[in-house]
C-alpha cells in the first residue's frame, strides 16, 4: 500500500500534535519533546504507521500516552520530594513541581541510572517497597533486585562524591556511610 511521504504528514501535523501535546501538559517545552518524540517513534514505523488509516490519530495516542506516564513519573517525584522534607504539600504544584536543588540533583541522577536500576530505586526509596514486593512487580528474582539496587547506590554514591570533592581513594568507606547497604 502506498502512503504519504513522512515529511509531509509532519509538516501537517506537527502544529495540531504540539498543541494537544501543551494542553496535556501544560509547558510548551515539554509539549514539543512530547510531539517529537511521538514522530521519531511513527518515523521509524514509517512503512507501518504510514499505511494505518489515520496516522495521525496513531501519533496523537501516542503523545497522549506520553503525557501520562509524565504526569505519573511528576506525581512519584512530588511524593518523593515531600517524603524528602523538601517541601510542604501545598507549596508543590502537580504539574510543575518546585524542586529544592538537592531534590533535582538526586531526580537527575536517578533518571541517569539504567533503566531497571532506576526502577529499582524509586521503588524501594521513593515508594518505600520491600525488595519482595519490588521483585513480583517487575517480574525478577529478588536478587535481581537486590543487585540492582546495590549497583544503584554505588553509582549513586559515587555522583553524590564527585559532586562533594570526594576523592577516589576515600569512596569505600565513605559511599557506604552515606548511601547504606542492605545486601
Amino acid at each position: 500500500m502506498r502512503h504519504e511521504p513522512f515529511a509531509d504528514f509532519y509538516e501537517r501535523e506537527i502544529r495540531s500534535v504540539i498543541g494537544l501535546a501543551y494542553t496535556l501538559c501544560g509547558s510548551m517545552a515539554d509539549a514539543e519533546e512530547l510531539a517529537q518524540t511521538a514522530f521519531t517513534d511513527a518515523f521509524r514505523s514509517w512503512d507501518r504507521v504510514g499505511g494505518l488509516d489515520k496516522p495521525g490519530a496513531w501519533v496523537r495516542r501516542a503523545v497522549a500516552n506520553r503525557a501520562v506516564s509524565r504526569r505519573r513519573r511528576l506525581g512519584r517525584e512530588t511524593i518523593m520530594t515531600l517524603r524528602l522534607g523538601s517541601r510542604s504539600a501545598t507549596s508543590v504544584a502537580p504539574d510543575e513541581p518546585e524542586l529544592s536543588e538537592s531534590a533535582q540533583r538526586f531526580f537527575e541522577m536517578l533518571r541517569s541510572l539504567p533503566a531497571r536500576q532506576a526502577q529499582v530505586a524509586a521503588l524501594h526509596y521513593g515508594e518505600d517497597w520491600s525488595i519482595d514486593e519490588i521483585a513480583a512487580t517487575l517480574g525478577v528474582s529478588a536478587g535481581t533486585v537486590k543487585t540492582c539496587l546495590h549497583r544503584a547506590r554505588a553509582t549513586l554514591a559515587a555522583k553524590t562524591l564527585d559532586s562533594a570533592g570526594v576523592s577516589r581513594a576515600g569512596r569505600a568507606t565513605t559511599a557506604t556511610a552515606v548511601i547504606g547497604d542492605e545486601r
